[in-house]
């Protein structure tokens, strides 16, 4: 019996040659066994994608068509389709890839995101993140986005100054956060546009925006000074953020 390697070497080679005629002894007396793929499981849709997308009364959803061409020639950036979402609390816009796509059902206030071809991994992994986002902005313009930061830690504190000795300001009238977390110096974060940072304790800070990408960020900015380590149990901690001790090591 021939070894399936030996089969497949012997159909390309009957595949090569058409005009030849191989007796029918040399042929191998079993079927050859095509090779198929690792996985048979069939593609699923997003979980996340294809939920649809609560729009508040408050909340304005709208989606401009991309602009016109002009003298033949367009930005492949800005000749997409934009998503402009308005509330109480601030207007957001958001460019979406060329092949997503948004039915927006005003009476039913929905919106419903999809892709053109859920087989290409790219606009499958790039449904869910479209719709999150949106998501995101519709939860931003609406309620806000909040993150209170714990500071864990003998003589760790923090103040929000309208003033930097280390830090020049962005913009006119920017404040800072000043965190006290055990350096010879005070650490001076600047806040950025949109985002609100209060201190209720000298232990806690809380920020509040309306993009929530960009206060989670200014919350890791935050956080990378005193990471939470393991055997004390000190640092900044961000929202629910918590960390397993470790036994201390005895020479």
């Amino acid at each position: 019996m021939l070894s399936t390697a030996r089969s497949k070497g012997l159909e390309r080679a009957i595949a090569s040659a058409p005009s030849a005629s191989i007796p029918a002894f040399l042929l191998p007396a079993f079927p050859i066994a095509h090779s198929r793929a690792f996985s048979s499981t069939p593609l699923c849709a997003s979980q996340i994608g294809r939920a649809p997308l609560s729009i508040p009364p408050e909340v304005k959803f709208e989606v401009l068509p991309a602009p016109l061409k002009k003298n033949g020639w367009a930005n492949p950036l800005a000749s997409r389709e934009t998503v402009q979402i308005e509330g109480p609390l601030g207007k957001m816009f958001m460019a979406l890839p060329p092949f997503v796509k948004i039915e927006h059902d005003v009476a039913a206030r929905k919106a419903y995101v999809s892709v053109e071809d859920r087989e290409i991994a790219k606009q499958r992994a790039m449904w869910g993140t479209t719709r999150a986002y949106l998501h995101n902005h519709i939860l931003g313009v609406s309620e806000g986005h909040t993150a209170i930061l714990r500071l864990v830690g003998v003589g760790y504190r923090a103040t929000v100054e309208n003033t930097a000795t280390t830090v020049i300001p962005e913009f006119d009238g920017q404040q800072f956060i000043s965190l006290k977390v055990g350096y010879s110096h005070p650490i001076e974060i600047p806040i950025p546009k949109g985002v609100k940072a209060s201190v209720p304790q000298p232990t806690r800070i809380l920020l509040e925006g309306v993009e929530k990408e960009v206060l989670l960020s200014l919350a890791a900015q935050v956080r990378k000074w005193r990471r939470p380590e393991p055997y004390k149990g000190k640092g900044i901690f961000v929202n629910g953020e918590t960390i397993k001790l470790k036994a201390k090591k005895i020479k």
